[in-house]
């Protein structure tokens, strides 16, 4: 129940303000140049997933008509789809102001990005011989018309609207006709020029096509052409139907399919285009009043500014950092034996993420291994997890995945690795009726002399070797009879989903992550009134969940210290007297995208430790399978609150959350640190002690 517009962030705006966020960081001239050149790309390739899910699910509760004031943090949709739309133009004008901004340092370093009326003769030659070659072949041009249906327009694909105006006449006016482009995305966005006098030279695809509009164009007599960008974003909620006739994998892949037609949420267009162009467009697509329509720039898609080219300019990047060894666990020997005397952690990308790897490989090929279980929600392109797990089914191990069909946007390279998968001999679970599996886990079985022994790890990210490059999470690996015992508690709840399980240790949902939750902050209110130390330490990427608000404010009244690292969207409002004094708030934005989850209770001394895939939103709490896992081993403790310790005290790239919703930084001191830099001295430091 909301009680007052001021006792929470609404989940959306919380969300933009996340991504400003990013934005700052292309405008941070301590940023290298074309790290911010792709910082602008992340900010719009956030922006396009934002309007497939959320603005899209808003939209879908005022078109049902609700108000939807008990889910959207006190406010009604219909305002609040005003309200983003008007935050978004704010953004994406700032953005442009800082693309210029960004592009005149560039230019300050001898790299130049061309429009197609600034080439000089041989760059000229060089776009026509690349145009014929590389771009024309793959070009994709609708002539529209009455007499023809207007062509469905795939979700965020860039499309260049063109104008001719042709010379005949009918009824003494110029006659009008106009296409679509569709920009090809098996082509980089930016083409390299040959460089010139020590400089380099760039054109986007965009100009690049737009330069060679005459040889498209050829058969029309036109007195003039003009092309400016336009784009669209569909809803990309999953209506998944109930034909029991059709395969889980059948009904996934069907509503994915159905994506490329749903509604649309967003119309973003050229500012500059012409208004009978605009006007013939809007009618033509029938972009209604409930969607949001964004004047922008001539570029959109900027997402692909995440691929701007290096060029070879190191200086201009950030500094490389080599993933470092788990201090103690050889890579040469057994990691099972290893295991077996002590639990590690692995903190990626401080640390190699190929122990996980090392890990299964082994299990593959060690002949007392019986069996291999792992969750899988979203793989790398060329999985070295998925061929560890062919490869142990080949040497005879029984191999059981349950992999998540609905990991938003990775369902179409799930359903390719299921296929494989399966293909192979490996048994699929394809999770539970209503519930995403979220949980980030793997137990192996072995037939030791003594008998069946476990082992496992449990992890707050994805078993990709991709994000692992720049998603920092925790992995533990342990042997902990206990723990893993609860562990196969949890597998068998994805094949018997009626049985609902008793934890010790291990914190599961959807029956048991909120009430432990809330009973480990209880704890800390009652240490708090007795007057012994109480204190919670919260690092998540979001928190939204109007519940576990409410107790950390409770928890603040009665004098318990809360600190709160919260990537992402934060509901809560920390500083606020008689409500939240006792809270502070702060977000890191950085080179990596902080992605682990990590709790922490001052238990009168006797601190728990807590890590897990969940983070505080209904979602993760009621609607998904996650696993939380406490931290026994006492090092991994002390190293666990070491590093959020770093976090906490990040002085260059942490925001403060506050009633303002002002994106303030931290004020610095005479030494500012920098925590994810400061977190791989640590690491460094630790390996060479």
């Amino acid at each position: 129940m909301i009680k007052n517009k001021n006792q929470y962030i609404n989940r959306e705006i919380s969300w933009l303000l996340f991504n400003e966020r990013v934005l700052q960081e292309s405008a941070d001239p301590k940023v290298p140049l074309i790290e911010r050149m792709r910082f602008l790309g992340i900010f719009s390739n956030n922006l396009d997933e934002f309007f497939k899910v959320r603005y899209a699910t808003v939209k879908r509760i005022f078109e049902a008509g609700k108000k939807g004031k008990s889910v959207l943090g006190g406010q009604i949709a219909k305002d609040l789809l005003e309200e983003i739309t008007k935050t978004v133009i704010y953004q994406q004008t700032k953005s442009l102001g800082i693309l210029k901004k960004v592009q005149e340092e560039l230019e300050k370093q001898n790299i130049f990005v061309l429009k197609e009326t600034e080439l000089n003769a041989n760059q000229k030659e060089f776009v026509k011989k690349y145009f014929v070659q590389k771009v024309s072949p793959q070009l994709m041009t609708i002539i529209l018309s009455d007499a023809n249906k207007f062509p469905t327009l795939k979700d965020t694909a860039a499309y260049l609207a063109v104008k001719m105006l042709l010379k005949e006449e009918e009824g003494g006016v110029k006659t009008k006709r106009f296409a679509l482009i569709e920009i090809p995305k098996g082509i980089d966005r930016f083409v390299v020029l040959p460089k010139e006098e020590e400089k380099d030279y760039i054109i986007i695809l965009d100009d690049l096509i737009r330069f060679c509009l005459d040889s498209i164009f050829t058969m029309f007599d036109y007195e003039s052409i003009s092309a400016h960008m336009i784009k669209i974003t569909r809803d990309a909620e999953l209506d998944i139907d109930n034909d029991l006739s059709k395969s889980f994998i059948e009904k996934i892949s069907s509503s994915v399919e159905h994506r490329k037609i749903s509604d649309p949420v967003r119309f973003v267009y050229d500012k500059s285009i012409a208004n009978d162009t605009l006007t013939y467009l809007k009618e033509k697509m029938e972009v209604e009043d409930t969607d949001s329509v964004i004047p922008g720039g001539r570029y959109h898609n900027r997402r692909d500014y995440m691929g701007f080219p290096s060029l070879g300019r190191q200086d201009l990047l950030y500094d490389k950092i080599t993933p470092l060894p788990i201090k103690g666990l050889n890579m040469q020997g057994s990691i099972l034996d290893s295991i077996a005397k002590k639990d590690y952690l692995q903190y990626t990308p401080y640390h190699k993420f190929s122990y996980i790897i090392k890990f299964l490989r082994e299990a593959a090929l060690d002949p007392k291994v019986r069996s291999i279980k792992i969750t899988v929600y979203r793989l790398a392109s060329n999985s070295q997890v998925a061929a560890s797990l062919i490869n142990a089914v080949k040497n005879g191990k029984q191999v059981t995945v349950q992999i998540e069909l609905q990991a938003r946007f990775d369902e179409q390279a799930n359903i390719e690795y299921a296929e494989q998968l399966q293909a192979e001999g490996v048994k699929l679970i394809f999770g539970v009726p209503g519930l995403k599996v979220h949980s980030k886990i793997c137990l192996v079985e072995r037939e030791e002399e003594e008998g069946l022994k476990r082992y496992g790890f449990i992890s707050t990210g994805n078993f990709n070797e991709s994000t692992a490059k720049i998603y920092t999470d925790y992995t533990l690996f342990t042997a902990h009879d206990g723990i893993l015992k609860e562990l196969n508690k949890v597998f068998d709840f994805f094949e018997t989903t009626y049985k609902i399980n008793k934890y010790k240790h291990l914190i599961v949902s959807p029956h048991y992550t909120k009430s432990t939750f809330i009973k480990l902050i209880e704890e800390e209110i009652e240490n708090a009134r007795m007057g012994k130390e109480a204190f919670i330490k919260i690092k998540m990427n979001s928190f939204t969940s109007y519940k576990m608000i409410d107790k950390l404010y409770e928890a603040s009244s009665a004098g318990v210290k809360i600190q709160l690292i919260i990537r992402g969207i934060c509901c809560l409002v920390p500083g606020v007297k008689g409500m939240s004094e006792n809270i502070e708030a702060i977000s890191v934005v950085d080179k990596f995208l902080e992605h682990a989850r990590v709790f922490i209770f001052g238990n009168d001394g006797d601190t728990k430790v807590y890590i897990s895939s969940a983070d505080w939103m209904t979602r993760n709490l009621d609607n998904r399978v996650e696993v939380g896992c406490p931290i026994y081993d006492n090092e991994i403790k002390k190293e666990i609150l070491e590093t959020f310790n770093i976090s906490w005290n990040d002085r260059a790239k942490a925001r403060l959350f506050s009633d303002k919703q002002d994106n303030a930084y931290r004020p610095e001191e005479e030494e500012s640190s920098r925590s994810q830099f400061a977190s791989y001295s640590y690491y460094l430091n630790k390996l060479n002690s």
